[in-house]
């Protein structure tokens, strides 16, 4: 069977991609080599969380990676990519607590043990949906390593910090305020709070002084925490109060007394000059309470409703109390006034509820220390931003680092490995799985409270890696090369993992991190569910393959900025791999069987061939140089140019004429290289296009043996021959071809109709060119004959002319068209637009359509009717110059 006769006529993606994927995992592609000479490049997949589905951001996250890793292998490197998952405490039980319920169950009522099966059952049942759709993605990872957060040894790691953060002092348990989401029923790190801007209030309120002589006016946001007031604040330098500090005040409704307190927290330049302090529901109203021992009332529950010891307004949600509270005061003559305010809010970054600042009992990391090598590793260098304009969002979060809470009021995740003793009181902190008190010797209750899911993720690059044992992987993959995530996890994220790494590895995770924006819509907004503007990646991989999507998201993208996702892009993506499958099919078609390059001969390398080669040269060089800086979207596009443009519509269409000729002396050459470039050009665009490079790699007469594009060799430029002299003159021709398709399509000139064509040049060497150029300019340019003279002497007036670098060409104008059929086709166009022209002057002179039409109707109509005047003055012209021949 002829090799043409085992290749489809189109490339169908849905049929090849599983194949060659599945291809690829038997033969152990996606492993690192073991060769010990090989240099060994790293990268750790960030986790998805168990509960994903994925989306756009995982899409272009996960194509980055293996843009990186497939260049990494196919540079000579022992790549390793590894992949694996996150347990994501908060978004993994709410989908537990939610299907329970819609089963009319309680986690409460299943009890711990319980719940935690199920748990286990719903990862087992759901936990591998995102891994296979990042494998329908062409993930090169290597699966056999695939960790998960809450694996045996992921889980030995973060007991293993924790207690040497406890032991080192810098994990402590307090009562601290800390950020609550009502929702979700736990805390959640500063980190998680995504803030955004709310339309509110500024209620005015007075409190009275006890002794009748008055009243403080302040303004608050939260009427609703007024319940638990334990002083008012001004600053001790505002001149206004400086006799009022000290004084006591009746609070409004509740009637508490509290005091009037000095503190430098205060801004005097703000509204009155006078805040209330609310310890409990406040973080700088606790700061300022501690300070001054005022003490700490707690008025809302942990879902927000206000307490039992406020019975007006008991089990009211906080909106619902404010409403209530709000009103009383307004009866009671303590409202001033109110005026509109918008400010910045704290929300769940899961469920979008806005956070409630809450006083509470929890386990915290004590971070400034911690950070500090890590802000030095980013200073000198040992781990670089890409773009480098992120290491200030790196810093400006670093710097001003607080206290971690990293207990959470869940079931699902690590559990917190601390201890009580019920009849002492000790607290034992340890890796075991249960605990005798060391003084009373009775058996100790674990926390009942886990981790932060980040706590797990932040030893992620080295826990994987089998951590805290000395193994092999962590002595060859640690640090990692390259971390790829987007700008909005460097604070939840790639800060803790810098601590991380440098507090238990004494080294960085990663030597570069690159930055990418979001995917967002088409009009440039984020994707959202509330939107409903969200793109299903799975979907167009099911309609055009893994290769288009990967496509899209690539082209356009540059480190660090947001892009836009357009449809058209998946079109073009498209419509590139038919190009290259219709470009293989040509060159194999073309090819005999038994075909062999043993009697190929570069002496006999024709214009186009070192042309062709020399482009080829520059792009393997310019390409390279955009990989190693992570340029991928010029990379990309440089590829895109080079093959639809110098290789399809220039090289092969020169290429024909020796294909067709069996006995040219140079058709072998011209196989050879119609082969070799595509197959080189295959090996460049392989990072982005895997599956169709892979087919298109392996039907060319390349190498027989060849097993798989993949484990390839990247081009070597030095490897290619340039030749500059012959590529200035091809592009002198290109051009000159150019300009006379230039005119014979503004003639609308059928390419079936041939033409003299004059060549005017002082350069013997242009005139040479020119001369050995023929082929191709019949070919391309719809030359019949040729003429090359030194002077423009005796050339028809009438001659279109043409310029090009190094001289003119002169077509001569009855050779282009026919004179007489010409007039009367622009005679008919003529009439045509002299009619539109009546048409559109009558609707615009008339009053009722301009003073009643939508003014956007009548400006296009005017737009119209000034575009046809145009059009017509043309034809006129064109007629007038015709009739003068």
């Amino acid at each position: 069977m002829a090799r043409i006769d085992r290749i489809n006529k189109v490339f169908e993606p849905g049929e090849a991609e599983p194949r060659l994927y599945g291809k690829w995992m038997d033969s152990g592609y996606f492993k690192p080599d073991d060769d010990p000479d090989k240099k060994a490049f790293s990268i750790v997949m960030p986790p998805p969380n168990i509960t994903g589905q994925l989306h756009m951001g995982h899409a272009l996250d996960n194509t980055l990676q293996d843009i990186l890793t497939r260049y990494k292998r196919m540079r000579g490197y022992s790549a390793l990519w590894l992949p694996g998952t996150d347990h994501a405490s908060i978004a993994t039980e709410a989908k537990i607590v939610e299907q329970m319920r819609s089963e009319g169950i309680y986690k409460e009522d299943l009890g711990r043990e319980k719940f935690l099966e199920r748990a286990w059952d719903w990862k087992k049942q759901y936990g591998g949906r995102i891994v296979e759709q990042l494998k329908k993605m062409g993930s090169s990872c290597d699966w056999s390593r695939e960790r998960f957060t809450m694996d045996e040894g992921c889980s030995d790691a973060v007991k293993e910090v924790f207690v040497k953060y406890y032991n080192q002092g810098y994990i402590y348990r307090g009562e601290r305020i800390i950020n609550w989401c009502p929702h979700c029923l736990t805390s959640i790190s500063n980190a998680e709070v995504e803030y955004e801007d709310q339309e509110g209030h500024f209620w005015h309120l007075k409190y009275p002084f006890e002794d009748g002589t008055g009243y403080i006016e302040l303004a608050t946001t939260r009427p609703e925490t007024l319940l638990g007031d334990t002083a008012v604040a001004v600053n001790p330098k505002d001149d206004r109060y400086k006799d009022l500090i000290g004084k006591m005040l009746v609070l409004p409704l509740v009637g508490r007394k509290i005091p009037v307190i000095a503190d430098d927290y205060v801004d005097i330049e703000f509204g009155t000059g006078a805040v209330k302090i609310t310890p409990a529901h406040d973080p700088n109203d606790f700061e300022v309470g501690r300070r001054h021992d005022l003490e700490v009332i707690t008025v809302l529950t942990e879902d927000a409703k206000v307490t039992d010891d406020y019975p007006k307004y008991a089990g009211m949600d906080r909106y619902e109390a404010r409403k209530a509270i709000v009103k009383d005061l307004e009866e009671g003559g303590y409202l001033l006034r109110t005026e509109p305010h918008n400010h910045n809010v704290g929300t769940c970054y899961r469920c979008g509820t806005t956070i409630e600042p809450r006083v509470s009992l929890q386990w915290f990391v004590k971070m400034e220390e911690l950070a500090k090598p890590a802000i030095e590793a980013v200073k000198t260098g040992k781990t670089r931003f890409v773009p480098q304009r992120f290491e200030k969002n790196y810093f400006n979060w670093m710097n001003d680092i607080r206290d971690w809470c990293i207990s959470r009021q869940l079931w699902w995740g690590h559990r917190i490995p601390a201890f009580y003793c019920d009849d002492c009181g000790e607290i034992t902190v340890t890796k075991d799985a249960e605990a005798v008190c060391p003084k009373c010797g009775k058996k100790m209750r674990q926390d009942p409270d886990t981790l932060d899911t980040w706590f797990s993720s932040a030893l992620w690059p080295f826990s994987t890696m089998g951590w805290p044992e000395a193994t092999e992987d962590l002595k060859k993959f640690y640090p990692t090369d390259t971390l790829v995530t987007g700008y909005d996890i460097i604070t939840f994220w790639v800060s803790r993992m810098m601590v991380a790494g440098m507090a238990h590895m004494d080294d960085v995770p990663f030597r570069d991190v690159l930055i990418h924006g979001l995917v967002r819509d088409s009009q440039g907004r984020k994707m959202s569910k509330s939107l409903g503007n969200g793109i299903d990646p799975l979907e167009i991989i099911d309609k055009y393959g893994a290769d288009a999507l990967r496509f899209a998201l690539v082209t356009g993208n540059a480190p660090g900025n947001d892009q836009r996702f357009q449809e058209d892009k998946i079109e073009m993506g498209r419509n590139f791999s038919n190009k290259i499958w219709n470009a293989m099919r040509f060159v194999i078609m073309n090819c005999p069987d038994g075909l062999s390059y043993g009697s190929v001969d570069p002496a006999k390398y024709t214009l186009e061939d070192k042309w062709i080669l020399t482009g080829l040269n520059r792009l393997i060089s310019e390409v390279t140089v955009n990989f190693e800086n992570y340029d991928y979207g010029v990379a990309l596009q440089k590829i895109v140019d080079f093959i639809w443009e110098s290789y399809c519509d220039w090289y092969i269409e020169i290429a024909k004429s020796r294909l067709f000729d069996e006995e040219c002396p140079t058709r072998v050459e011209a196989l050879y290289l119609l082969n070799n470039v595509l197959g080189t050009c295959m090996q460049l665009l392989h990072p982005f296009m895997p599956f169709i490079t892979e087919e298109v790699y392996l039907n060319l007469v390349i190498d027989d043996s060849a097993e798989s594009i993949m484990i390839s060799d990247w081009p070597d430029a030095s490897k290619i021959p340039s030749y500059p002299a012959e590529e200035k003159m091809m592009s002198t021709l290109m051009n000159a071809i150019r300009a006379m398709r230039n005119i014979r399509a503004e003639m609308n000139v059928a390419p079936s109709r041939k033409a003299h064509i004059i060549v005017v040049t002082a350069s013997d060497d242009v005139a040479s060119m020119f001369n050995n150029g023929l082929a191709f300019l019949e070919r391309l340019a719809s030359v019949g004959t040729m003429e090359i003279r030194k002077d423009k002497e005796g050339i028809p007036s009438t001659a279109v002319a043409a310029l090009f670098e190094g001289g003119e060409i002169y077509i001569p104008l009855e050779d282009l068209i026919d004179i007489s059929k010409e007039l009367e086709r622009l005679k008919k166009e003529k009439e045509k637009f002299e009619g539109e022209l009546k048409r559109l002057e009558g609707k615009l002179s008339n009053e009722n359509f301009t003073g009643r039409a939508p003014a956007a109707v009548v400006e296009a109509e005017r737009q119209k009717l000034a575009k046809y005047k145009d059009l017509a003055k043309n034809i006129i012209d064109r007629i007038n110059t015709l009739s003068e021949l």
